[in-house]
């Protein structure tokens, strides 16, 4: 089992995920690729195994001003297959997340338009690297627009039009308020796409009323044969939102949302949703969590204290090296110390 975490690491100072300049600096994918290289460097060393890269890896991919975006990665393409290399020598599991504007089922033709091309990009992308199977596009159904049944049968239909490099690459997850893991299984028998199984988003939206224990079999099932399935990982935020005010403001305070990830994962109930999977097929684990690396690396330890068992199964192994120590972790910024009844 493989933990990651997505697109920034917080505990490097100046360690990015991708060429974020605004785009009158024009920014470059082969810029976002060096930054890609640098993270995969600081993965190798904190033994972390899986990584969610940047939606935004190749810069204003869709922007209807930039320039044409086939041609950008194909002037990438050394650079691409170099930092393949370097992930396949790691052992590094990559992915992406779709944007929230990419929406496959959506009533609108031009959003449907953009978020093909948006998904055929980052799937490019990953056969330009040579990644494996496991290397993955992940994607919500979308919008219900009236009509869930309707709306599922867009998305069929819309996944039928993708190229099959695109289609081979594409899942579905479920998300915590429209479409349950039952509703995402039906564009699995509809369509083959495999399904991520979304713990936090189970909690919120399971209308069907499956059990952890019915949901995550049938998810598995949907990934073929030789292919590691992944599923996402996040404890509630429990912690009230503290934003600083201004000079002569107070700090604003805002409840938390279930929905919100939290800083860390609770080790107790991460360990307690993980046990009962010990015997099913391998899997990997994407930590969707505010600390990012760091909070995976307090999990890791978590488990070696809670759960040995657990902890024997996570690839790679930590192995203590020169490169730890040549790059130390950068303290989390404190809260505000503003008491909250003050606020």
């Amino acid at each position: 089992m493989r933990l990651g975490f997505s697109v920034k690491a917080v505990g490097r100072p100046g360690l990015r995920s991708h060429d974020s300049r605004l785009r009158k600096s024009d920014p470059q994918l082969s810029v976002s690729l060096v930054h890609l290289s640098d993270m995969i460097t600081y993965l190798e060393a904190r033994a972390i195994g899986m990584y969610r890269m940047s939606a935004d890896l190749l810069p204003y991919a869709t922007h209807p001003e930039a320039p044409d975006p086939e041609r950008r990665i194909a002037g990438c393409q050394s650079e691409l297959a170099y930092v393949g290399d370097r992930a396949r020598s790691a052992g590094l599991r990559l992915s992406f997340h779709a944007d929230a504007h990419v929406i496959l089922d959506a009533a609108d033709l031009e959003i449907a338009r953009r978020s093909i091309l948006s998904v055929s990009l980052l799937a490019r992308m990953l056969d330009a690297m040579g990644a494996g199977p496991e290397a993955v596009v992940v994607v919500h159904a979308g919008g219900i627009y009236g009509d869930q049944s309707s709306a599922l049968d867009r998305f069929a239909r819309r996944y039928w039009e993708l190229a099959p490099c695109v289609r081979r690459r594409l899942v579905v997850e479920n998300d915590d308020a429209r479409f349950g893991v039952m509703q995402v299984l039906r564009l699995h028998r509809e369509t083959g796409i495999p399904v991520v199984f979304d713990y936090l988003h189970h909690r919120l939206h399971n209308p069907d009323g499956l059990s952890m224990a019915e949901a995550v079999p049938l998810c598995f099932r949907t990934w073929q044969s030789g292919v590691r399935p992944k599923i996402h990982f996040s404890s509630p935020r429990t912690e009230w939102m503290v934003e600083p005010g201004g000079a002569n403001a107070p700090a604003l305070v805002r409840r938390t949302r279930w929905s919100y990830h939290a800083d860390y994962a609770n080790p107790f109930e991460f360990i307690d949703f993980l046990w009962p999977l010990r015997d099913q097929r391998e899997f990997d684990v994407m930590l969707e969590l505010r600390a990012r690396e760091i909070a995976l690396l307090q999990l890791r330890d978590d488990l070696r204290r809670f759960s040995p068992e657990l902890a024997a199964r996570l690839e790679p192994q930590e192995v203590r090296s020169p490169s730890h120590a040549e790059a130390p972790l950068r303290p989390l910024p404190p809260l505000p110390t503003q008491d909250i009844a003050d606020a």
